[in-house]
């Protein structure tokens, strides 16, 4: 239950962090006014033809008598309507992220470097980055469709379908409207949609806590637009709560998120593959000076060490210590 006080606490940080830092922050919201203008004219024309669209799904009704194939018709309807909008307050988020992908970014760069730094952005080209936002959106969306298809089901089944099902909906689509607004601060760190959503599942209080209020809140007409910006800020806040602890300020090393390099090293890479570097800071080894090297030297336990200057030299007799010499004195 504290996580779930403590997401609604991330929403309401980040429109006053918006509130503290907003010069300059106006544009920000036209990409989602331009959004809100698309999905209003989608929802009315949902809204228009929800009658017809129910009647062509359903003619097994039409022999129905008066006044049960109204009713039912009638309720199908509504259902489509709301299965719609909440699906609208989901794929909202993703293409106003989408339009304002700079101003996000840079927002939640922004954010982070109030809160104490995070790993530089990876050097991408702008029309990558957009390509990779649009397939984690398409993904995000396919899993909200089917979770949508699922709960329409339900929703014949009497009375669960009119009180928990809804219920349900909002839940998905408040867990869903935190996993897309987090992408932002969590992509920058190259944390992939499979593990962001790992990540969120592990803390789902907290992020119901966050996005249920927020989907409710984006039912109301226009407030989206306004409360859009503290949204991408507040979940940068998030994400820098369900990212596991760091060699760096709120960094992510990798799918493993186990700070302990000698239980889970990573695999060795193959013979003539590129070498990449370690999978974490402190899994950098070197061995001693006279040691053999290679794929058959013994496996080492020791922290990492300072490298040892190319003229040092350890003394006779004593067994080599690399980097706790000094150099030696120049003669003359």
């Amino acid at each position: 239950m504290r996580d779930l006080g403590t997401g609604f606490g991330y929403l309401i940080k980040g429109q006053r962090w918006v509130g503290r830092h907003g010069k300059g922050l106006g544009l920000g919201l036209l990409p989602a006014l331009i959004a809100l203008v698309l999905y209003a004219a989608a929802l009315v024309a949902l809204g228009f033809w929800a009658g017809d669209i129910t009647a062509w799904a359903t003619p097994f009704a039409d022999g129905w008598e008066s006044p049960w194939q109204g009713l039912f018709r009638s309720f199908l309807a509504v259902l489509l309507f709301v299965g719609g909008l909440l699906f609208a307050v989901v794929s909202f988020t993703a293409v106003t992220l989408l339009i304002g992908q700079p101003f996000y970014e840079s927002l939640a760069e922004r954010v982070d470097e109030s809160e104490g730094g995070a790993p530089a952005a990876p050097d991408l080209p702008l029309w990558r980055e957009l390509l990779i936002s649009a397939r984690d959106s398409l993904r995000v969306l396919f899993w909200v469709a089917l979770f949508g298809i699922a709960l329409f089901v339900l929703g014949f089944i009497p009375f669960i379908g009119q009180t928990l099902v809804p219920a349900v909906g909002f839940c998905v689509s408040g867990f869903f409207l935190a996993a897309e607004l987090t992408a932002v601060a969590l992509q920058r760190r190259g944390v992939p949609l499979k593990e962001r959503l790992r990540l969120l599942r592990g803390r789902m209080s907290l992020s119901l806590g966050f996005g249920v209020p927020l989907a409710l809140a984006f039912l109301v007409p226009f407030v989206a637009v306004f409360l859009m910006p503290g949204a991408v800020a507040g979940a940068t806040l998030l994400a820098r709560d369900v990212l596991p602890p760091g060699p760096g300020p709120a960094s992510y090393p990798g799918a493993n998120s186990n700070p302990d390099p000698a239980s889970n090293p990573g695999p060795a890479p193959g013979p003539g593959a590129p070498q990449t570097g370690p999978r974490h800071p402190q899994a950098t080894w070197q061995p001693p000076h006279g040691a053999p090297r290679g794929p058959h030297a013994p496996p080492h336990a020791q922290s990492p060490q300072p490298p040892q200057p190319p003229y040092a030299q350890p003394p006779q007799g004593q067994p080599p210590r690399p980097g706790t010499w000094p150099p030696p004195k120049p003669r003359g």
